[in-house]
């Protein structure tokens, strides 16, 4: 039997083709995601031991005191102690300012982690080392000097919500720029590297409370010729609750905990590839039922002279397994070139990632594509398998009649598909009113069994709905002519295969249009969430430090003014007020609050909603509804506002007295006109932009603009506003959605190489009857038309009913995800799904393009011969 099964494959090559295609994409797929994850976890284990030097153990785990430290450096063995002092600070440059961690300079050259790329490592308290990248940013280089600043804030003793704040500053020379590439990746990279006496000064200036200066970690170097475990336990007993570990052992503790993110990533991506190979899977059923439906007089024949039921069977499998494991083979080593491959590019272009030269090959990486893909085919191969046994001799010698569905089993599929497609819609309609109003978890779950239960349910009827669909579409179409009818009448021939082929494609596309039109909802919902909590598209304001603001540079003015998309502009000035009011007779202090005073005119062209400042005058002050509540004051109601003393109890203005006016604008701040500012403030400074954009979909020039007058200004910037988060939120969401999508694409071309597959054995079923009508009158284009219609109407249908489950699907998954905030409306997104159509339908013609020249070049005689 061994013999004559690899004597049906050599013969059925071309047809097995296909299915081996649909497995190498899957396999690939599985190989690819599992050498990635291996490749992340390598790169962070090299980042993480690379950060270490030369340390022989690592102390960490808890914070360490000098007393601690005091206490290590003295057990028998230990050479060094190099504690990791670090701290945050601000950097400030001939062209700006940016913040930074800074970190001691190791006390032994051999625990020194970081890479000069030149000078050097600074040897006192006034000099520093500068990543290399840092110091291109702030603009300077060897020998120049920068300034660092740190914002201390004391509390004040007699008062616990009091206190003050104060600048600490140093001018120190630059000796030293640094390659901060794998620190940076695994987080702390991007450091500077000061004197240990300078960063410990800096740390207890920001330990105003009095708790001591400690450290998370400390490197420790031994002596020559001291057992590591010993000093190892000797040290665990001196530092108490505090960890000791090898540098192996906090690497792959500290791997673990960072790639955590990366294994959940693994897990989600092979998640994908399992849809791959469930339309591979159906790719081959359908093969190898073609295969043995064209071996049934052959099977017959075998089973007349002596073959037995387990022996045809064991034929098929053994086919299968011999498919599946040359295929998976093939997939393995496609997958791992596509890795390598996409690490040899990495690598020259991510300079500051310290990816690995080659693929790591595991035990784990070439079984699991294996075993994965082989289990799929023999899977896929078994239902064919029982049917080449369950026909009697006799009766497979006779003509084989088309498929037809029993009447037994159609009522038990029909009854059971029904019941898992209403009880399913059920559920999912249960779980997105559960996630509203119970528990968003448990919502989730329902919906998601719910979509599952639902959608296998619609799989297994299939074979009911497809055929329907197709002879709908196929009477529109008949007006085309004889190929149209003839396409329409073949396409249902055999239901069981048309409905698998396109579930096949079914399964991609719901999944396709369920992430796009996920997306969209998602992003509809979140504009609408953004326009009600910012007033304004973009909000320029520079850093206080809680009493003052100083001026924004006109310089950032006049790059923000030469934007196109930016429609208009107005400047506000802001101070702090403290707000009285006459209560029972009495003048109270409500609270310190922040005043923006703003041009009333101009703030109705910038505003979203105009009518917030519709009230405000020179005699008005605009409040928060929400504030005022708070407040306890009302609409109309008057109003003292007095400026903020400084801490030397002078005030830089006059009390003024308005009147209230209450709005629904999102802010917890009060807003007057400029003539009110001049009475409260008169010294206060421009201080802020708002800015209203043409279209917040096109508001990423505007925030580019904005951060490069932040970079180059001399103080420090803040942005806020609908168009930065809604750009923020709608990269996260059309990056993800770009990712999901090609994922989801491989389970497409898969499903469109089944389309293709199941056309050419179609052609190859069909060879007689193709040249039948051929005799009669039927000319090539004719033929080929026939068989190009009957792609179209296979993909369509895949197509057209995956883009309405994906758009169902869609939104039930937003409403019970964001429910709970806000009510989801339906947002379809028509270019998506109408791209989707468009591949689906180019893809089923394209796919009968080989099989129709296949069937147009066989002359009528020798197809009339085939047997």
């Amino acid at each position: 039997m061994l013999r004559l099964t690899l004597a049906q494959m050599r013969r059925s090559l071309g047809r097995l083709t296909a299915a081996g295609i649909a497995i190498v994409l899957g396999t690939a797929f599985v190989a690819a995601t599992l050498l990635a994850g291996n490749a992340i976890t390598r790169t962070t284990y090299d980042a993480v031991t690379g950060s270490y030097a030369d340390a022989d153990l690592i102390i960490g785990g808890a914070e360490l005191d000098d007393t601690a430290l005091a206490a290590a450096r003295e057990v028998p063995g230990v050479d060094v102690i190099d504690p990791q002092w670090q701290t945050y600070v601000e950097v400030v440059g001939r062209d700006g300012r940016l913040y930074t961690a800074a970190k001691a300079k190791a006390t032994h050259p051999d625990l020194e982690a970081e890479t000069l790329t030149e000078g050097a490592l600074p040897s006192d308290a006034e000099e520093i080392a500068l990543p290399a990248s840092l110091a291109e940013l702030v603009g300077v280089g060897l020998g120049d000097t920068v300034t660092t600043q740190l914002e201390i804030w004391t509390p004040d003793p007699d008062d616990a919500e009091g206190g003050s704040v104060s600048t600490m500053r140093e001018d120190l020379e630059v000796t030293g720029l640094l390659d901060d590439g794998s620190s940076a990746f695994i987080g702390i990279g991007g450091a500077a590297v000061a004197d240990e006496s300078l960063v410990r000064s800096w740390m207890e200036a920001l330990d105003t409370e009095g708790l001591g200066v400690t450290t998370g970690q400390a490197l420790v170097a031994l002596t020559p010729g001291t057992d590591l475990r010993s000093a190892q336990e000797a040290l665990r007993e001196s530092v108490g609750g505090a960890s000791v570990q090898t540098v192996d052992e906090a690497a792959e503790q500290i791997t673990a905990e960072l790639t955590g993110s990366s294994m959940v990533f693994t897990a989600i991506v092979l998640g994908f590839a399992a849809v791959a190979l469930l339309v591979a899977g159906l790719v081959i059923t359908n093969t190898f039922q073609v295969l043995v439906a064209q071996r049934t007089r052959t099977l017959a024949l075998l089973r007349c002279v002596g073959a037995g039921r387990k022996q045809l069977r064991r034929s098929v499998m053994i086919e299968a397994t011999l498919l599946g494991v040359a295929a998976s083979a093939v997939g393995l080593v496609l997958g791992t070139a596509v890795v390598q491959g996409a690490l040899s590019v990495l690598g020259r272009t991510a300079v500051d990632v310290p990816l690995p030269e080659t693929v790591t090959i595991t035990p784990v990486v070439v079984l699991v594509p294996m075993l994965v893909g082989t289990a799929v085919t023999l899977l896929a191969a078994m239902s064919p398998a029982r049917a080449a046994t369950r026909v009697s001799a006799l009766a497979a010698l006779r003509p084989a009649e088309n498929p037809q569905v029993s009447t037994r089993s159609g009522r038990l599929r029909a009854w059971f598909s029904g019941l898992l497609v209403v009880g399913g819609f059920g559920l999912l309609a249960l779980g997105m009113v559960l996630a509203t109003n119970v528990d968003l978890l448990l919502g989730l779950a329902a919906g998601v069994l719910g979509g599952a239960a639902s959608f296998v349910g619609l799989m297994i009827a299939a074979v009911f709905w497809v055929p329907w669909l197709i002879r709908g579409l196929a009477r529109l179409l008949s007006r085309g002519g004889p190929a149209a009818t003839l396409a329409g009448a073949n396409s249902v021939r055999n239901p069981r295969r048309t409905a698998s082929t396109s579930s096949a494609l079914l399964v991609g596309v719901t999944l396709v249009a369920m992430m796009s039109t996920g997306a969209a909802s998602t992003r509809h919902s979140l504009n609408e969430a953004l326009d009600e909590q910012y007033p304004v598209d973009v909000q320029v304001e520079t850093v206080g430090n809680g009493m003052s603001y100083p001026a924004l540079p006109a310089a950032v003015t006049s790059e923000v003014r030469a934007v196109e998309e930016v429609r208009a502009i107005a400047e506000t000035t802001r101070t702090m007020v403290t707000v009285l009011d006459d209560l029972d007779g009495a003048m109270t202090t409500l609270e310190t609050f922040e005043a923006t005073a703003i041009d009333p005119a101009l703030a109705r062209e910038v505003l979203r909603t105009p009518d917030y400042v519709a009230e405000l005058d020179d005699a008005s002050v605009v409040v928060a509804t929400s504030l005022a509540t708070n407040l306890g004051i009302e609409d109309g109601q008057e109003l003292t506002l007095t400026p903020a003393t400084d801490e030397q109890g002078a005030s830089p203005g006059a009390e003024v007295t308005l009147t209230v006016a209450t709005t629904e604008m999102p802010s917890w701040g009060l807003m007057v006109t400029d003539q009110t500012m001049s009475r409260l403030d008169p010294a206060a400074p421009v201080s802020g932009l708002w800015l209203g954009v043409t279209d917040l979909d096109d508001a990423n020039a505007v925030v580019s603009a904005v951060d490069v007058a932040a970079a180059a200004s001399d103080v420090g910037l803040s942005t806020a506003g609908a168009a930065i988060e809604r750009g923020f939120y709608q990269e996260v969401i059309d990056t993800l959605l770009a990712v999901v999508v090609g994922l989801l694409g491989v389970a497409v071309v898969i499903a469109l190489v089944g389309v293709a597959n199941t056309l050419s054995l179609s052609v190859i079923e069909r060879r007689r009857e193709s040249a039948t009508l051929r005799a009669l009158g039927l000319s090539r284009r004719q033929l080929r038309a026939t068989l190009a219609v009957e792609g179209l109407l296979v993909a369509a249908v895949g197509a057209l009913a995956g883009s309405l489950l994906g758009v169902v699907y869609g939104w039930a998954g937003s409403q019970t995800l964001l429910g709970e905030i806000s009510a989801v409306g339906l947002t379809v997104p028509w270019r998506d799904l109408g791209l989707v159509l468009l591949v689906a339908l180019a893809a089923g013609l394209l796919a009968s393009v080989l099989p129709g020249r296949s069937a147009a070049r066989t002359p009528p005689v020798q197809a009339l011969g085939v047997e």
